[in-house]
């Protein structure tokens, strides 16, 4: 298994420096976002809108870390909390945390969204909260609920323009506990904002890439994890994968 697991290292380390395989790459995410290609996948029978090669990191990064409580900003049809929440049960059954717990946090969750999630089997381990994610009673009752937890995993998926996800960096990354990771996502944005749809209010120089990296500038205690863009090669989080170190 030691072996397996170099070799595999070895292969990814060789992906970063692979630049056809990263043009190849960068040519399908302009394509698969011209298409929508993210929109056409499910989890446990919701609609998740996410990449397939993230819901995978998704699951590797919460094997791994085996949080017991995961924060998500942005929740609309609810696919990644039922995600979240069914690595957790898994996690469990594992000999996991057994009462980890799932808080999504989004300014409008819809009725019927939010009728379908509280009827999934996975929602006994969710709790939602309807308010902006930077609205300090918002910001308030999700660090409460952090401070009863020991092990924090953030991610962060609303609003996607500079201002208010360098704001949502500033009230939640600092929850992320050590060696857990804060995900920022859609920093895709940076580079394909002519790809996606034009009436939405982040554009390129605008988005949560150019947040992200004015966060680092002041916070040395959190890294890109550089090895899960060269495994992943396709994401709608490149550079977004942040790991606490300090």
């Amino acid at each position: 298994m030691e072996d397996f697991e170099q070799e595999t290292r070895s292969r990814i380390a060789a992906n970063g420096e692979n630049r056809q395989l990263q043009d190849d790459a960068t040519a399908f995410l302009a394509s698969s976002l011209e298409s929508q290609y993210s929109y056409n996948f499910s989890w446990l029978g919701r609609p998740i809108i996410q990449y397939p090669q993230d819901i995978i990191a998704m699951q590797e990064i919460i094997w791994s870390v085996k949080p017991d409580l995961i924060v998500e900003t942005g929740i609309a049809h609810g696919g990644s909390l039922i995600l979240w929440a069914s690595m957790l049960e898994l996690n469990a059954s594992c000999g996991g945390p057994q009462d980890a717990r799932v808080v999504g946090v989004d300014i409008d969750i819809r009725k019927h969204n939010r009728i379908a999630i509280e009827d999934h089997p996975m929602s006994k381990r969710i709790d939602m909260i309807q308010g902006s994610s930077v609205a300090p009673e918002v910001v308030e009752q999700v660090k409460t609920l952090a401070s009863e937890r020991q092990t924090v995993l953030v991610c962060l998926d609303s609003n996607h323009t500079h201002e208010h996800v360098l704001a949502e960096l500033e009230d939640y990354a600092p929850l992320t506990t050590l060696n857990s990771y804060c995900i920022v996502f859609d920093t895709i944005v940076e580079d394909f904002s002519d790809c996606g749809p034009s009436d939405r209010p982040w554009s390129k120089g605008n988005n949560p890439m150019t947040a992200m990296r004015k966060y680092l500038e002041n916070h040395p205690e959190f890294q890109i994890d550089k090895s899960i863009n060269s495994k992943l090669l396709i994401s709608a989080a490149p550079d977004g994968y942040l790991k606490r170190i300090a």
